[in-house]
């Protein structure tokens, strides 16, 4: 199947769920900011959860689908379809999304998911080098994206999943957090602090803005291993949090690292929305991940059965 782009939103990419393990090689982990919102969205249409699907930021894109098929849209407020369950669409339909009322990436799953190249173990598009995903860069008016033929009758029935298992999304969420290494060098009572989030933000980090945080030490850092969620504080004491295209090691001090279940939070934030942390115990964010995943497997267990 075919779908053209009609209009291309802001920034609009192919992603999927990262390429894991090739860090040490200086390859980012990549992939969906939101991977929650892609990881349903892709169960909703019968697709595996890592299928290729598209990311749309802020702005939305307008598609004409070229035949019949299943569509699900999560993560951001984007209008069009209602979110968070299965359409069913005819050939020759066109849906277009305009600016988000809420949230900043919106996921478009296709039944089949994106037909696009496997680079280095992934499907997503890196923009900083310019490969995966659509030709290594956002889409553009007038391309014509291709899906990989589903290998399963297509339906959409007129359900809802559970809202009880979405992340807390906010314009003012407080992000749980562990310890950083450099954690002690810091004032405890920064959790105690709002930050605003800074326009120069991307899929590379979102910059924070407040009372600069302070350490008490000025020697200099070797460079180390940093992810997705660390929270690292330049000179300026303006903290940054990494998200999916983070560079491999940094050497500013790491402050802390926000929990997985936590990243979907951080990747809905948009300019001015306000954000404060929470530290936790590694316990506690080890049972928040299998509880997350244990909602996940009822989800796909029971879309499992509507399908059989």
């Amino acid at each position: 199947m075919e779908i053209k782009v009609l209009r291309c939103g802001m920034l609009s990419t192919i992603q999927d769920l990262g390429r894991p393990g090739l860090r040490a090689a200086g390859v980012p982990v990549g992939g969906a900011m939101d991977a929650f919102a892609l990881r349903v969205a892709n169960l909703l249409v019968g697709n595996d959860e890592d299928a290729a699907g598209l990311e749309m930021t802020r702005v939305g894109a307008e598609l004409e689908f070229g035949e019949d098929t299943v569509v699900a849209v999560t993560g951001a407020t984007a209008g069009g379809p209602e979110p968070w369950r299965p359409h069913f669409l005819k050939a020759g339909t066109r849906i277009g999304w305009g600016q988000f009322t809420a949230g900043c990436r919106a996921y478009l799953a296709v039944a089949g998911g994106f037909d696009v190249p496997v680079v280095l173990d992934g499907r997503g598009t890196y923009l900083r080098a310019g490969w995966g995903g659509w030709h290594g860069r956002p889409l553009r008016r007038g391309d014509v994206l291709t899906v990989t033929p589903p290998d399963r009758t297509l339906t959409a029935g007129n359900w809802h999943i559970d809202p009880r298992i979405l992340p807390a999304y906010a314009t003012n969420p407080i992000l749980r957090v562990l310890a950083g290494a450099q954690a002690g060098e810091f004032s405890p009572q920064w959790t105690q602090s709002e930050f605003e989030v800074h326009p120069h933000s991307d899929r590379m980090g979102v910059r924070l803005q407040g009372a600069p945080l302070a350490r008490a030490v000025t020697t200099e850092l070797d460079s180390t291993a940093v992810a997705p969620g660390t929270l690292q504080v330049p000179p300026d004491g303006q903290p940054i949090v990494l998200g999916a295209d983070a560079q491999t090691i940094g050497g500013y001090p790491q402050l802390a690292h926000v929990i997985s279940v936590d990243l979907p939070l951080l990747a809905q934030l948009r300019p001015a929305d306000r954000v404060r942390f929470s530290e936790v115990t590694l316990a506690e964010a080890h049972r928040l991940y299998r509880a997350r995943e244990h909602a996940l497997a009822l989800l796909r267990e029971g879309l499992a059965q509507k399908r059989r």
